[in-house]
């Protein structure tokens, strides 16, 4: 069974001005994506600035995370790590915390073969007893994991159930739905790619744009699934402008300055994420308003 069909936000991890994790404002916006139709909560993913987070925080906010939602959706954690150690070691801590699956994005920087994803992905796997969806993002991490490895996996490791595609190359897709016959779960990781990926037999996005535009998001891929493919296309075209606003600085600056916009406070970005170019809020400011979403 699927850990979710549908849009799974990447959500913020919100701060105080003294950078401080601000769990009032995260639970505000949790509430907010279940109330907007929001499938699954993915918390400390990349968009949650995991990477900036203490072990005690990234743990703290996923126990916060379980609480808050109470098992209304899936609560997916981000457990990945340049470490296999480290990556299991939060895998554990997640899966005592009570979510329902993890997010394991590949070893970034060390850039590790064929063979090191197969280890790290079944060390993890065989350390819980939790779903996992792996996480290709090679923009970020170095590293592709491709599709023979990905279907391996999937077929040998009993809980690695699913893939976040964000590696941008739709050939790929085809390749791993093509010889998976079904045997993992395909989530497209780009806002952009959606209607694409479920056109290949995808099932969900794990979505920035979720963070602004909840509904229509849930809405794009649901519509889809149940046969309305006029309407998930419109979704998708029309949303277009806003995503390619929500990535013209690098994840999360975009969507964390567009909650500000809106008035959710979502406070500051940790270093080394800056404050994003002036030019590039005006045209946020623009594609969110062209959208239909209110500025504060």
């Amino acid at each position: 069974m699927a850990i979710f069909k549908g849009a799974g936000v990447a959500i913020v991890t919100p701060f105080h001005e003294d950078e401080s994790v601000n769990y009032e404002k995260l639970a505000e916006l949790i509430e907010e994506q279940i109330a907007r139709k929001t499938d699954s909560i993915i918390i400390c993913g990349t968009t949650g600035e995991c990477s900036t987070l203490s072990h005690k925080e990234h743990i703290e906010v996923i126990k916060y995370c379980i609480e808050v939602v109470a098992g209304r959706v899936p609560v997916i954690a981000g457990t990945g790590s340049n470490s296999t150690a480290e990556a299991v070691y939060l895998s554990q801590a997640a899966e005592k915390c009570g979510a329902d699956a993890l997010l394991a994005v590949t070893p970034y920087y060390n850039k590790c073969t064929q063979k090191g994803l197969i280890d790290y992905y079944t060390k993890i796997a065989e350390s819980v007893s939790i779903p996992i969806i792996m996480y290709n993002v090679p923009g970020r991490t170095g590293v592709n994991i491709l599709p023979q490895t990905a279907v391996k996996l999937a077929r040998e490791v009993k809980n690695i159930v699913a893939i976040k595609e964000a590696s941008g190359n739709i050939g790929q897709v085809v390749k791993l739905a093509s010889i998976a016959k079904g045997c993992i779960d395909i989530y497209s990781g780009n806002d952009d790619q959606v209607v694409p990926l479920l056109a290949l037999g995808g099932i969900g996005v794990i979505s920035v744009l979720s963070n602004v535009a909840p509904e229509n998001t849930h809405d794009m891929v649901m519509s889809y699934l149940e046969g309305d493919v006029e309407k998930s296309m419109k979704l998708q075209l029309e949303a277009i402008e806003l995503i390619d606003a929500l990535f013209c600085e690098v994840n999360p600056i975009p969507v964390k300055t567009a909650l500000n916009l809106m008035g959710r406070n979502a406070g500051p970005l940790r270093s080394p994420l800056t404050q994003m170019d002036a030019a590039n809020v005006e045209r946020l400011k623009k594609a969110m308003v062209n959208y239909g979403i209110e500025l504060a």
